[in-house]
């Protein structure tokens, strides 16, 4: 490399050589630059920042104008106007703060604590007459009482003749989700909820246990999961039979650090979660080894419809056949436009102008949820064909227009090549007014696994990856459908030992509210 002190050559064709060279070089060490600066940025953010991707909106009104004025066609002026008489803007109610005390649950039990006047003061100061009660004031509180742990002595008074001194009878066993075992049903819900949906690792249950005076080690209890998971499976295999139904999908991944007994330290397994449609609002966990493509065909062997994912490569193989159709994902579009800001603010912006139009189109089309499912669907379809699609059009002529001016390999590069690449699977929603945007749902169906691993830090094993999705199925469907998970697991494993295969849909989570709702029960 040529330095300061080196001699400068004569020839002038040789200098105008030199200071290529020298420009290239610079314009590499430019880009090496921008790209090291580009991964500090995003790493710090993700150590110490905030994972919202939220961009000021004054930043896209600019754009957001242009577009719009694009996308609207001029009207045509009235060639007899009539001067319509001016009326007082009406102001809008502004809606009140929530202020003040939320009342408590009509359904929480009610204790009396009566706080009645001393007997002395009872007599009239004036006559002496005793005072009678002309009313009471009563004011809540809400009051916490610990748990208990109560010891179930089940009973069977044993009857023979006393003639005969034989003919011994007794009462058949009752169910118990594990046989003879220790643990009773709401035990074992206890657990499984206060792991898979409060996060709660087994070795602090285990301390909570021991404060309330009973030793049972986290050993015993992850034993206990394992029975339960058994038990369980079926109805999440219904489950995931319900989910492959849908119209459309939601389909996810997140790594799950596993404990790795033939080498040293942990390996990394994948939680796969698949969201079903409206009409199946089910939510299935399945664990795989890794993330080669036999997890996601194996999830979704023999459907047919709408997948919605990230464009992961596994997945390229199940659109081969034309039977499922691929969803693109624009939260994960709008992603690299977003991480983009710092290197290119111009470009990036514009993106997230065009992103942030279409999600305001998603947003008015909310307001038509109120008149069913069906109808909403339809009222989206039709919006988003006379709004979201000049809006897709534009963005699309844009990003072919910015592509080459750009280096492929820099981030808002990289960005705009996502975009191109999946625009079919991208402009998927104007299809179909029940296909979504993004995958949203599915990213918060991954929320709970991201908690529950800050937590319980890995897994034991592959085998305790595949027990930890059958309960945590259970659970965040339970809490998507409004229903107590503890309440659910402690009535389910009461009964699921002694429950028909055939009648396996009658312990559906939604299943079970529907009963629960009209005051039935399912047949036992």
């Amino acid at each position: 490399m040529i330095t300061a002190d080196d001699p400068l050559p004569d020839d002038l064709e040789a200098a105008h050589q030199l200071i290529r060279e020298l420009l290239a070089t610079l314009g590499t060490q430019i880009h090496l630059n921008e790209e090291l600066q580009h991964q500090l940025e995003q790493l710090l953010r993700h150590r110490f920042g905030r994972k919202t991707e939220r961009v000021d909106p004054a930043q896209l009104l600019l754009f957001a104008q242009e577009i719009l004025a694009q996308a609207e066609p001029a009207p045509t002026p009235d060639p007899s106007p009539e001067p319509a008489p001016r009326s007082a803007p009406v102001r809008s109610a502004s809606p009140k703060n929530g202020h003040g005390r939320k009342p408590l649950p009509a359904s929480l039990p009610r204790r009396p604590v009566v706080h009645d006047v001393p007997p002395e003061r009872l007599p009239c100061p004036e006559c002496g007459t005793l005072r009678q009660q002309i009313g009471v004031e009563v004011r809540e509180q809400l009051e916490y009482i610990p748990a208990t742990l109560v010891v179930l002595e089940h009973r069977r008074p044993k009857y023979a003749c006393p003639g005969c001194k034989a003919h011994v009878v007794i009462a058949e066993r009752f169910a118990e989700p594990i046989e003879k075992g220790f643990p009773g049903p709401g035990l074992m819900a206890h657990v499984a909820t206060s792991k898979y949906a409060d996060h709660l690792p087994l070795y602090r249950q285990e301390g909570i246990y021991q404060r309330l005076g009973v030793d049972i080690s986290r050993a015993t209890m992850c034993d206990w999961m394992a029975t339960a998971a058994e038990l369980l499976a079926p109805i999440v295999a219904c489950m995931l039979e319900k989910v492959r139904q849908s119209r459309v999908v939601q389909n996810d991944d997140t790594p799950v650090p596993v404990q790795d007994h033939d080498g040293k330290g942990t390996k990394t397994g994948r939680l796969w979660a698949s969201v079903g449609d409206h009409d199946h609002r089910y939510v299935v966990y399945r664990y795989t080894a890794d993330r080669s493509r036999a997890g996601p065909a194996g999830i979704f062997k023999g459907y047919e419809g709408y997948l919605q994912a990230d464009a992961y490569s596994a997945c390229d193989g199940l659109y081969t056949s034309g039977k499922i159709i691929e969803v693109g994902c624009m939260m994960h579009a709008r992603r690299g436009f977003y991480e983009a800001r710092t290197s290119d603010p111009a470009r990036s912006h514009q993106a997230l102008a065009y992103i942030s139009l279409l999600y305001d189109v998603e947003r008015a089309a909310k307001e038509h949820e109120g008149q069913g499912y069906e109808a909403f669907v339809a009222a989206r379809h039709a919006l988003r064909g006379a709004r979201s699609r000049p809006i897709f059009d534009q963005f699309h002529a844009w990003l072919g227009a910015e592509a080459p001016k750009v280096l492929p390999k820099s981030p808002i590069g990289e960005a705009i090549g996502y975009a191109r690449n999946h625009w079919t699977a991208l402009v998927r929603p104007l299809e179909a007014g029940f296909l979504e945007l993004d995958n949203g749902a599915c990213e918060r169906a991954l929320k709970p696994v991201a908690l529950g691993r800050k937590n319980w830090l890995f897994a034991g094993s592959d085998k305790g990856g595949e027990t930890a999705a059958v309960p945590m199925s259970l659970c965040t469907t339970c809490k998507n459908l409004g229903i107590d998970p503890q309440a659910y697991l402690r009535d389910v494993l009461e009964r699921i030992s002694i429950h028909p295969a055939r009648r396996i849909e009658e312990l559906l989570p939604d299943r079970w509210q529907a009963l629960r709702q009209t005051g039935a029960t399912a047949k036992d």
